[in-house]
């Protein structure tokens, strides 16, 4: 831990301790039903010496059964990550993810994004790890999908993979996003799309267009998420 006042550690320790309870607690009494779409990852992960990095993405408010699918997806030799702000905020969540197994890299998307693709790009071509990310975080807009993502893909040549879930019974927070937090012991369907590679020698036209049908991916996958549920 970088170094921070005893005040300040305690407050990380015993943060990430609470968060790992609700986590967890969430995590075991809610139902998660078959995955749809998961045939579409075996290409992928069919096996660990042939497995190939990817890059998830699920909007912002479905990080807490987003981050779970993929810890999940660990016992199939998958090397998780995530961007986590450098700052001393973002302690905590680096912790709590590492005490998941789930690599932590730090840099800001906002604040230090040249340094933060560099790490990511580093972390992918030199290591294998198949970073999570949100395109439409760490402030929005809701469910727009921003183009550093679609130029991560283009430099490391890694498909994108669109992940998305619903509960039958959620609250949602009042924040930009609307954060979703299911409510213990309700029904989880997950559903995984199509990869989607991004050609290296796309145009700034070219990357619009696949920053679209990305976004319109994450939004259809979304949608058969919550279609069995109405």
């Amino acid at each position: 831990m970088a170094k921070y006042t005893l005040k300040k550690r305690l407050k990380i320790a015993i943060g990430k301790q609470l968060l790992k309870l609700v986590v967890r607690f969430l995590w075991l009494t809610c139902r998660i039903e078959p995955v749809s779409g998961e045939e579409h990852l075996v290409p992928l992960i069919a096996d660990t010496e042939n497995s190939q990095a990817f890059i998830p993405c699920f909007w912002h408010e479905l990080l807490l059964f987003g981050v779970y699918y993929l810890w999940r997806l660990q016992k199939h030799g998958v090397n998780i990550g995530f961007l986590v702000s450098p700052s001393a905020d973002g302690e905590l969540g680096a912790q709590l993810l590492d005490s998941y197994g789930i690599r932590a890299i730090r840099g800001s998307a906002t604040r230090t994004g040249a340094q933060a693709m560099q790490a990511l790009y580093s972390a992918i071509k030199k290591e294998g790890v198949c970073p999570a990310n949100s395109p439409d975080g760490p402030k929005g807009p809701a469910r727009e999908f921003k183009v550093g993502t679609i130029l991560l893909a283009q430099l490391t040549q890694v498909p994108l993979v669109p992940v998305a879930y619903a509960a039958d019974r959620a609250w949602r927070l009042k924040s930009w996003d609307k954060f979703v937090i299911p409510k213990p012991f309700s029904r989880i369907r997950i559903v995984v799309g199509e990869p989607i590679y991004v050609d290296k020698k796309l145009s700034k036209e070219g990357q619009e267009a696949a920053r679209k049908q990305a976004e319109h991916a994450l939004n259809v996958a979304l949608r058969m998420a919550e279609s069995g549920f109405r």
